[in-house]
């Protein structure tokens, strides 16, 4: 039901948004002043939006988002940038869009990194001997053949690390930092090989970003800099680095062997994937609702971002089976390329006018029991999406 639901909600602000007479108005800050005739506008539109949710919830479309998603996944696995998986899922989704009906269905080339990860591992050789599950982050380099066999500190912040400079010349630096929530903790993942280079490590491994594990790490992308040199790094599990941090604190001399084959090959063409419904009465408006269909390749992008992608695309192939036409023209992006820095969307913004868009919705925090909308934009829309909430 959570899945349902969420798709339900993303509808309802659709559908109104894209029906409705809107019109920015001038307002006090902080507060709302639309017109009862937008009010009433809004209103009119319940019957509507009912038909909308009951044929989500209990209707011909219960749990065929579901269906969608998982015949997806099922067929193609994971989709990384740069591979011929992704390419094909996205001629998948192009043909999908056509035999629904959907309009001006196309890609969009986009270049995108092409980076392989190959064998990777790393064993604890001292104080014992362990096995330590890692995973190479998006965009590292390789290790030498031979790997690395270095001495280690363990640090929790980027001020510590700093204070041990002198102590990380040719050592692997662990970073066992602090879960803070997302959005704080993902800078180390960000910049660790960038900080371990700065003060002369061999290579970085960080507690993975996640809140817990079961012994499993987290991959995701890292930024080298041009003016550093670049060393190794990877994702090590929560519970491998509490245990080297507690080591070190111990005063234990660790010794870790790190072998990784990662590489990055030329860039290649993707595509962001298009599909709309035009409008009837302003098509040269659009209300664009979106995804990634992008994956990191150690998973099948279920979650990250296939529920996101396609509770957004076949919010366009409900109201066409509805034969509800808006207003305003509304239009699926798939975006490629996501994992790698926001690639597709950004440019996708640099080729098109952004003043033709009304409103852009995008789905990426996993298909969850919705909370609510982040928005940011004009006070004047604000107001309409609350009332229509």
């Amino acid at each position: 039901m959570k899945f349902k639901i969420h798709s339900c909600i993303c509808l309802n602000i659709i559908y109104l948004v894209l029906f409705c007479e809107i019109h920015a108005e001038p307002k006090p800050p902080l507060k709302c002043n639309l017109t009862q005739k937008l009010k009433d506008e809004i209103k009119s539109y319940t019957p509507i939006v009912n038909r909308i949710i009951k044929s989500a919830v209990s209707g011909n479309s219960q749990g065929q988002t579901w269906k969608e998603l998982a015949n997806f996944v099922d067929t193609f696995g994971n989709r990384i940038s740069g591979s011929q998986n992704l390419e094909n899922a996205i001629d998948y989704m192009l043909n999908r869009s056509i035999s629904y009906g959907l309009e001006n269905v196309h890609g969009e080339p986009v270049e995108v990194p092409h980076w392989v990860r190959g064998n990777e591992r790393a064993t604890l050789l001292s104080p014992r001997i362990q096995k330590l599950n890692i995973l190479g982050l998006g965009g590292s380099i390789g290790t030498p053949p031979e790997g690395i066999t270095a001495p280690v500190i363990v640090v929790e912040t980027f001020d510590e690390l700093q204070e041990k400079a002198n102590e990380a010349q040719g050592k692997i630096v662990v970073f066992a930092e602090k879960w803070e929530g997302y959005g704080k903790t993902v800078q180390y993942r960000q910049y660790a090989a960038v900080r371990g280079a700065k003060v002369g490590a061999v290579a970085t491994l960080l507690r993975s970003i996640a809140p817990f594990s079961i012994n499993s790490p987290h991959t995701g992308w890292q930024d080298y800099s041009d003016d550093v040199r670049k060393i190794p790094t990877a994702a090590i599990t929560v519970e491998d680095a509490e245990m080297l941090l507690r080591m070190y604190r111990q005063g234990r001399s660790i010794t870790i062997n790190l072998y990784m084959e990662a590489k990055t090959l030329p860039p290649v063409q993707s595509r962001n994937t298009i599909a709309e419904i035009e409008g009837s009465k302003r098509p040269e408006q659009a209300v664009i609702v979106s995804g990634h269909l992008d994956s990191w390749d150690v998973g099948t992008g279920a979650m990250d971002d296939g529920g996101g992608a396609f509770i957004s695309w076949y919010s366009l192939v409900l109201l066409k089976q509805l034969n509800l036409r808006p207003k305003r023209t509304i239009r699926a992006i798939l975006w490629t390329g996501e994992e790698e820095g926001l690639i597709g969307a950004f440019q996708y913004a640099k080729v098109h006018d952004k003043k033709d868009f009304n409103l852009l919705m995008e789905s990426d925090e996993g298909t969850f029991n919705p909370n609510g909308l982040y928005f940011s934009g004009k006070d004047s829309t604000a107001c309409i999406l609350q009332e229509i909430l």
